[in-house]
């Protein structure tokens, strides 16, 4: 077993309401249940997730005061600067604003910080660059700005009024903008706590068209807001936010204005990517976003800027094919970086005392330290941080395992490092020069009090345990109405027990490294496939597996096929 393998609990009481109210499956009951989604309305409302249900924008913390002013920025003609972030989320969201304020009478100019001149984050030292280009009364820091005390205290002391669109945490002390517009400082309103900063994005666009309406002006009635969905699902499922509540509505309807967008940069990008109707979460999370990272990741994130603005085809062919060559290059780094970094750390890897794996070579590229942190983590299982050169110190990506709160483990290091920030699961770092032996040893300290060693394999949450008779064409077509799945509404995945082989194990793929194989029990019999599956790791005997239930289509031909994602021998 590669996962430690964990049985959602049956609740009868639950699901035996919703199937006598609802006509539901058995499974598909429970699969709600899973999700939270345990009352008639709820279901109504998740498998529906209209965007007339959307909340009121002006119920997020400070949304009124950060109205007010740009209000009285435009009528004032004060000029705005628009400081964004590089990855998908800060792209997609800048985007949105700048074409938004901009229709409706905005005097806009976007910046994007680059990875290697201008760090992470709200910097005083590329807001001084920014204002000698562009001279601003009014500073958006949008998907940024909740930890920049200086920056912050730098704008002020120009006074010049900062507002802030973000959605990650907030520091102790916090930073004084005129308004900050972040979900995180209440939470009384949860489904708020799991937009990105494009769906903050989207909702100050909300609240601007509806005090425009209020007031009865043509401009703001006229105003479409679902033509920005496309870019509102490209920045949310990319940023791994959780597809609930709020997010599932946004992205819901955003992916089918992505598959009938006529935006001349994501028609482009869809292109190269080759990215067809429907498009899908997939098609965001590994062909669309990681060509938007690309730009960031390996020069300058203006030319991701540039293809989401873009108004004629031909400029966004030519951005969209940079934007494919950067990611081409990016691949490259990454895998040499990532064979490297794997090979060093297992040289070195002691199970026993190495709770966390701190590596670091001042010859890696920045760019993709990130996506290398991901891989090292999950050929360890350990929460990681993959660091490189930062001029005289190190700076790096973290990616952790379940259970351990990178975010607060680093506040545990403030005293070695220069910077921290980021979410439980995902965070940015940078170490004070000379003190990388110091943090790894404090940062496994830290994680030897809150890491048991059960932790150190996978969870595999499964939603019921079923027999192959109950994985039907007609039960799977019904569970694809949970979808768009990701994070927070995760791939439907069941137990089926006490299985054998009924045919022989069929090798294929290039080098033979996918398998393909019948199996039955009492009840019926199916077709799993599975990927990446050694010969030795085969299945044999009597067994259990964990599948991921999909349909195939091949040659007009729809048949029911499971995706293996474990097996264990069965216990009989």
């Amino acid at each position: 077993m590669k996962y430690r393998w964990s049985l959602a609990p049956s609740q009868p009481l639950l699901t035996g309401q919703l199937i006598r109210e609802l006509p539901l499956s058995p499974l598909m009951a429970q699969c709600l249940v899973n999700r939270g989604v345990t009352s008639k309305a709820e279901v109504s409302e998740f498998l529906n997730p209209r965007l007339k249900l959307l909340a009121d924008p002006f119920l997020i913390p400070n949304m009124d005061a950060a109205v007010e002013r740009l209000w009285k920025a435009r009528e004032n003609n004060e000029r705005l600067l628009i400081y964004g972030d590089y990855d998908v989320d800060g792209v997609s969201s800048t985007a949105l604003l700048v074409e938004m304020l901009t229709e409706l009478g905005w005097t806009v100019q976007p910046h994007l910080p680059g990875r290697f001149d201008d760090g992470y984050g709200l910097s005083a030292v590329a807001l001084e660059k920014c204002l000698e280009q562009f001279e601003a009364n009014i500073v958006l820091a949008v998907d940024c700005g909740s930890t920049a005390v200086e920056a912050i205290e730098f704008l002020n002391e120009r006074k010049i009024d900062v507002l802030v669109l973000d959605h990650h945490q907030i520091s102790t002390p916090p930073p004084e903008p005129l308004a900050m517009i972040n979900p995180q400082l209440r939470d009384n309103y949860p489904n708020f706590q799991e937009l990105c900063s494009v769906g903050l994005a989207f909702k100050l666009a909300h609240a601007l068209v509806k005090r425009g309406r209020q007031e009865g002006l043509q401009k703001e009635r006229d105003l479409d807001l679902k033509q920005y969905l496309d870019l509102v699902a490209l920045g949310t499922v990319a940023d791994l936010v959780p597809l609930t509540g709020e997010n599932r509505k946004l992205v819901r309807s955003g992916l089918e204005q992505l598959g009938e967008t006529t935006r001349p940069g994501l028609l482009a990008l869809k292109k190269v990517a080759n990215v067809s109707k429907p498009v899908t979460v997939f098609n965001i999370g590994f062909h669309l976003g990681p060509r938007l990272n690309a730009a960031g990741r390996m020069d300058n994130p203006d030319a991701a800027l540039n293809l989401l603005l873009a108004r004629d085809h031909y400029e966004a062919e030519k951005a969209a094919d940079t934007l494919d060559n950067y990611n081409r290059e990016r691949r490259e780094i990454e895998r040499d970086i990532s064979t490297q970094a794997v090979e060093s750390v297992r040289q070195r890897f002691d199970p026993a005392n190495d709770f966390v794996i701190v590596e670091g070579n001042m010859e890696w590229h920045l760019g993709v330290i990130g996506i290398v942190a991901s891989r090292v983590m999950r050929e360890f299982y350990r929460p990681t941080f993959i660091l490189a050169s930062d001029g005289d110190g190190w700076k790096g990506s973290a990616r952790s395992i379940e259970g351990f709160d990178l975010a607060e483990a680093m506040r545990g290091c403030d005293d070695l490092l220069n910077d921290h920030g980021g979410h439980a699961m995902a965070a940015g770092v940078s170490v004070k020069p000379g003190r990388l032996d110091a943090f790894r040893e404090r940062i496994n300290e830290i994680a030897k009090k809150n890491i048991t060693p059960d932790m150190f394999q996978p969870p595999l949450k499964l939603d019921a345990g079923t027999d192959l008779s109950e994985l039907t064409l007609v039960h799977i077509e019904e569970m694809r109405q949970l979808e768009p799945l990701g994070q927070g509404n995760p791939e439907i995945q069941f137990l089926v027990a006490e299985l054998t082989l009924s045919s022989p194990i069929y090798r294929m793929g290039r080098d033979k490294q996918h398998a393909k194989f019948w199996v039955t029990d009492e009840h019926g019999a199916c077709e799993v496939v599975a990927w990446n599956l050694k010969p030795e790791d085969e299945p044999k005997d009597t067994f259990d597996i964990a599948v991921a239930p999909q349909i195939n289509d091949f040659n007009g031909r729809r048949s029911v096929q499971l995706k293996l994602i474990d097996w264990r021998p069965a216990k009989i």
